[in-house]
Parts: structure tokens; C-alpha cells; sequence
């Protein structure tokens, strides 16, 4: 039967996501939720958007990328030197780092990455079940009326449940002890990949499994229900 399968934010961490992909093995008819964040932090996110671009080119498997605050910043660093230390002062010193060692600049960046960053992104993904985003949404308002500052900045510390009674699964609050936070409405699987403890994580929306890649890359597997109240 085909899945639904969210990651949560990868940050630069290659090792953990392609870990975690061999495990959970997308197949034809899945469809893979990125949740946003893949750049920054961690110290691969050029592979990060080269394994983003290639999984999406995996016949028979729909691939959504979702955009997060952090490929946001990246975009909007080529507008403004102020937004480029921005950018830079939140972790894209890393990813410039990733393409081509530290005196990088953005002129270093390929032409695909930036086409996948302004082109090949959504904001948010909504089944019959679920809403799937980076940040947050607003309870009271339907996904086409959301803001963009709550779809890509807002945290998800005091999130309410949706009036559309779908469970909203996101990334963006990092959850330092490398556990999903659950409250049945919300479920959010920012692990905190770049973090010494923390993990990158996958969730099965239909069934509720989860795989967890850490930075050796080793994974563990759970199930949803075992972080309730966390």
C-alpha cells in the first residue's frame, strides 16, 4: 500500500538522510514530504539539494519539498548584503562552505540549485488526513489564506488545532532531545539532526512508524503513539 512519508529538517546532515532513505526505501507510489530546512548548519547541504533533486527524479514516487525559513533566507541573501549576513549569521556560512571549501561566495552556487530553490518548492502539502508544512498554520484560516511568516517562521510551541480537524505534522521547533513532539492535532519532527543528540526523522503519516537516523548514521524505529504529550 502506498505511504505517506514525511522528514523532518535535515539541516546539511547528508549522512543522517541518506541513512534514513535506505531504510525507509521509498517505493513506487509513495509520496515523500520533505518538510523544509535542508540547507544550513549541518556541513553538506550542497549533497543535501543533489539527493533532494534526484530522489524527485525517482520514477513513480511523488516527491514534495517543502520551503523553510532557512532556504528563504538563502534565496534572499542575493538581494541585499544586509540579508546575505543574515543568512550567513544563521548558518549559511556552512553551506557556502559545502560548495567549494571557505572562501566561497554565492557566484559558487550552480545555476539547478538555485532553479530547485525558486522553482521546484511548495509551501505546504495537504492530504485528505493531514496538513504537512515547515513552520506552523493558523487554526482559523484555510491553507491558500495562510501568511507566509506563519507557514515558514512561526514556531509550533502553542499551536492549535486546525478547524479543518486534520493532524498538521511540521519541522522548525527543534525538539532537542531528539524526540517528536505529539499532541494528536500536531506532530512536529524537527529532531534536531545537527544537535549532539539529536536525530533526523521519518514519519509514516497512515500508520504512524517512525525511523530515526542519527549521526553515525545508525537507526532506530518507533511508532508515533510512543511520544504522546511529548
Amino acid at each position: 500500500m502506498p505511504r505517506t512519508l514525511a522528514i523532518g529538517d535535515i539541516h546539511g546532515c547528508l549522512t543522517q538522510l541518506e541513512a534514513l532513505l535506505t531504510a525507509v526505501a521509498p517505493a513506487k507510489g509513495d509520496h515523500v514530504i520533505l518538510l523544509g530546512d535542508f540547507v544550513d548548519r549541518g556541513p553538506y547541504s550542497a549533497g543535501d539539494l543533489n539527493r533532494l533533486m534526484q530522489l524527485a527524479r525517482v520514477e513513480g514516487t511523488l516527491v514534495d519539498c517543502i520551503k523553510g525559513n532557512h532556504e528563504q533566507m538563502m534565496l534572499d541573501a542575493r538581494s541585499s548584503l544586509h540579508q546575505q549576513r543574515e543568512w550567513i549569521l544563521n548558518g549559511g556560512d556552512a553551506t557556502l562552505a559545502s560548495y567549494a571549501g571557505n572562501r566561497s561566495t554565492l557566484r559558487d552556487i550552480p545555476g539547478e540549485h538555485w532553479r530547485f530553490l525558486e522553482t521546484g518548492l511548495v509551501d505546504y502539502v495537504e492530504t485528505a488526513t493531514h496538513i504537512f508544512v515547515h513552520a506552523n498554520i493558523s487554526p482559523d484560516l484555510d491553507m491558500a489564506d495562510q501568511p507566509d511568516y506563519m507557514l515558514r517562521w512561526e514556531r509550533c510551541d502553542e499551536t492549535a488545532p486546525h478547524h479543518s480537524g486534520k493532524t498538521m505534522v511540521c519541522g522548525h521547533t527543534p525538539q532537542k532531545r531528539g524526540r517528536p513532539m505529539n499532541r494528536g492535532y500536531a506532530i512536529c519532527i524537527d529532531t534536531h539532526a545537527c544537535g549532539r543528540s539529536g536525530r533526523l526523522t521519518c514519519l509514516d503519516a497512515g500508520s504512524g512508524k517512525i525511523w530515526q537516523a542519527d549521526a553515525r548514521g545508525q537507526i532506530s524505529r518507533a511508532h508515533i503513539s510512543d511520544f504522546e504529550g511529548d
